[in-house]
């Protein structure tokens, strides 16, 4: 059940051409909490080029964005303004925890970081590294479209 083109008429269901909208225009909230960010900020430039996949326009706003982009460690006393950042975030919105200090903290084993950004907000993409590269970055957004182009409209109601 894909496009279908008959007598110069494109037809294809509602849920597959707002999946194609979503998939291609997914725009991150920058959350660079440490020195992954500098990686982050390196996947929009021109040897990497994340414009292609449309994830180059980064939001300073919450309330424009629907990928949050947690890069670096985060301690206890921010974990209520990632929470606060991601509730501001409209529907349907996703997580990429980038490089090992958001998946589990990484070398900072310690009462003052979060053990993993999970534990605050739900994430679906993990991208591994200390520090991560830009292409595993470039590929979490592949595989977070590849995550939107799935969904139905059940799925997030």
């Amino acid at each position: 059940m894909g496009l279908e083109s008959q007598a110069g008429v494109l037809t294809a269901s509602l849920n597959k051409l707002v999946n194609w909208a979503r998939r291609n225009s997914l725009w991150p909230a920058t959350f660079g909490l440490a020195c992954c960010a500098i990686e982050m900020m390196a996947s929009t430039d021109s040897r990497f080029d994340m414009s292609r996949f449309g994830s180059e326009a980064f939001r300073a706003s919450p309330r424009q964005a629907d990928v949050m982009i947690v890069a670096g460690r985060v301690c206890k006393k921010m974990a209520p303004v990632v929470r606060q950042v991601y509730d501001q975030m409209p529907e349907p919105k996703w997580v990429i925890a980038m490089g090992d200090c958001a998946s589990c903290a990484g070398v900072f084993n310690n009462y003052a970081v979060v053990q993993g950004v999970d534990q605050i907000v739900p994430v679906d993409v993990y991208v591994p590294g200390c520090p991560p590269s830009p292409d595993g970055l470039i590929y979490a957004v592949m595989q977070l479209q590849k995550m939107v182009d799935q969904e139905t409209f059940a799925d997030r109601a």
